[in-house]
């Protein structure tokens, strides 16, 4: 079950607000009696102390809820967004699904106990690795030493910043008759690892077993680029156009984990279904680039079309319905044979 680490969840759907322009980090939330009342001061739990009727702005209400976990903060989002927690929820579900996080579910923007909220190590990982990509700008706020709000100041809750481990994020929190949690990230020379641990029976074991992980993640395993960001990866067939294919890209580079210790085959394979239909834009996307490290997929993301493909000339588009079943390279040459008896 997450606690503290469902702020994170909380946290996505405020992060892709702000991207989207639906809301900005001086956005000013109100925060409600229920918030204040389960959430703040009276309730005795963990709060950044916002007062009652008050409006917070959103950038504030954020760090009060990564960095001391305020559950007032959280509430105040989830309301200042959703209308209610319990339709702010729904948005955090929903957007869990569609990171792909198969095996989760949200039913309250602090992490409160209830019977429907889980989650597992690989969803919140996936979870971290979302928001580290997705929301550089917003990402250090995990990280940010600690608030100072209604005049008191509270420092950061998360003992992984000051391991000596590299962390830089994201949330520790416990579950009564369940343990103690971490969803964490840590960098050591220019190479990031995600950790979790779930269900660690005191905050020692969950700091001694994150330690153990990390340093054994960084000592046993290295980033292996296998694409640039802007290097084709495959081609993907076009019907009708100018050229009878499109290169394919990643758009980011892509890297994948791999053992110092062994020499696994890595396969990357292009998926799209085509033939693509011209005019063809540069930038969409077409299909997707699976990875695999010996019999694992690893890695997928999407691809992108690498250059624009206008309509094609009435030979091109002739060529093309008489020939596609003989393959790129037949048409490529009857096209450039046909170029030159019009020359």
């Amino acid at each position: 079950r997450p606690d503290e680490t469902a702020k994170v969840m909380t946290a996505d759907v405020v992060f892709s607000q702000l991207k989207a322009g639906k809301i900005a980090l001086d956005t000013p939330f109100t925060v409600s009696v229920n918030a204040w009342r389960r959430g703040g001061g009276p309730s005795g739990g963990a709060a950044m102390f916002a007062e009652v009727n008050k409006p917070a702005p959103v950038g504030e209400l954020l760090a009060g809820m990564l960095v001391v976990s305020g559950n007032d903060a959280a509430m105040a989002l989830a309301e200042g967004i959703g209308g209610t927690e319990s339709e702010f929820s729904q948005m955090m579900t929903e957007q869990a699904k569609a990171i792909g996080m198969a095996n989760s579910d949200f039913p309250n923007a602090t992490g409160f106990a209830n019977p429907g909220q889980f989650s597992t190590a690989r969803d919140l990982s996936l979870l971290a690795r979302h928001i580290i990509r997705t929301y550089p700008d917003y990402y250090p706020v995990f990280a940010r030493p600690g608030i100072e709000w209604s005049r008191i100041k509270q420092r950061n809750r998360n003992v992984l910043l000051d391991a000596g481990i590299g962390a830089d994020g994201l949330q520790i929190g416990w579950v009564k008759d369940v343990g103690y949690h971490v969803l964490g990230s840590a960098v050591q020379n220019g190479q990031r690892l995600i950790v979790v641990v779930l269900a660690a029976k005191s905050e020692k074991e969950r700091l001694d077993e994150t330690r153990k992980l990390v340093e054994w993640g960084f000592q046993s395993f290295r980033q292996r680029v296998i694409f640039a960001a802007d290097q084709e990866v495959g081609r993907a067939q076009v019907f009708g156009g100018a050229a009878s294919s499109v290169g394919l890209v990643g758009g980011r580079p892509v890297s994948v984990l791999t053992p110092r210790a062994g020499n696994e085959r890595i396969t990357a394979r292009a998926i799209y279904t085509g033939p693509l239909l011209a005019p063809v834009t540069k930038g969409t996307q077409v299909g997707r680039l699976e990875v695999t490290r010996g019999q694992t997929k690893v890695l997928e993301i999407p691809l992108y079309t690498q250059e624009d493909v206008p309509v094609g000339s009435l030979v091109d588009r002739a060529l093309d319905g008489g020939l596609t079943l003989m393959g790129d390279s037949v048409r490529d040459l009857a096209k450039r044979t046909m170029a030159k008896l019009h020359k």
